[in-house]
């Protein structure tokens, strides 16, 4: 089961609007929550020196939990992966029959994607596989999972079937297109309502993913 993040949009807020708390012990919480608050500002990648003037500590702290910027800007990716999976989990919930829990989670990767995208960004575009850590790696991880499992509900078959595995990698090319889409502007540009043609994308992918599960 999916657990939401410790670093929740009530704890980014209250750390963007009091800079200088945070609890002794969780500097590394308070830094990472300060970053995705950054990242919500548009600022594409935050840098140690501007965290540690948000949270209210000596440049010198920081680098206590992170070696260097890329190792922070992992952390936030980490992060962004933990909540993407919370998002859809708990989104998930929301459905009683399998068909509906692959629907939900489908348009909560899109929300999530609108909702922030500089992070979206971040967690997609800035890592090449073969330089994640083992934080960052078993996050998208869990994400991933969480697609699989829910392909292999809703197709009724082995989640470690090769049928799945395919299933999972269109239904992710779908949401993860449609995302970076919706982000680039292209909606906006041919005059679309965001949120009807989402639905209605996914309406007709899942009809065609019932169709070839015949």
């Amino acid at each position: 089961m999916y657990t939401m993040s410790t670093s929740s949009p009530a704890t980014i807020a209250a750390i963007a609007k009091s800079p200088e708390r945070y609890h002794h012990g969780n500097l590394r919480e308070a830094l990472v929550a300060a970053g995705l608050a950054l990242l919500a500002e548009g600022v594409a990648e935050p840098g140690l020196r501007e965290l540690a003037r948000r949270v209210g500590v000596s440049a010198n702290a920081t680098y206590r939990h992170f070696a260097d910027k890329e190792a922070l800007l992992t952390a936030l990716a980490a992060e962004g992966f933990r909540q993407l999976a919370a998002a859809q989990w708990q989104a998930a919930l929301t459905a009683a029959e399998p068909v509906g829990r692959f629907f939900a989670t489908g348009r909560a990767y899109v929300h999530f994607a609108r909702q922030h995208p500089a992070l979206f960004r971040l967690m997609f575009g800035r890592f090449a596989l073969a330089n994640r850590s083992e934080e960052l790696e078993a996050a998208s991880g869990l994400a991933y999972e969480g697609l699989r499992q829910g392909v292999a509900a809703a197709l009724r078959l082995p989640a470690d079937s090769e049928a799945v595995t395919v299933a999972a990698m269109h239904a992710w090319s779908l949401v993860h297109g449609l995302s970076h889409l919706i982000l680039d502007g292209q909606f906006a540009a041919l005059g679309q309502d965001e949120d009807a043609m989402i639905d209605r994308v996914l309406i007709q992918a899942g009809q065609f993913g019932r169709q070839l599960a015949v």
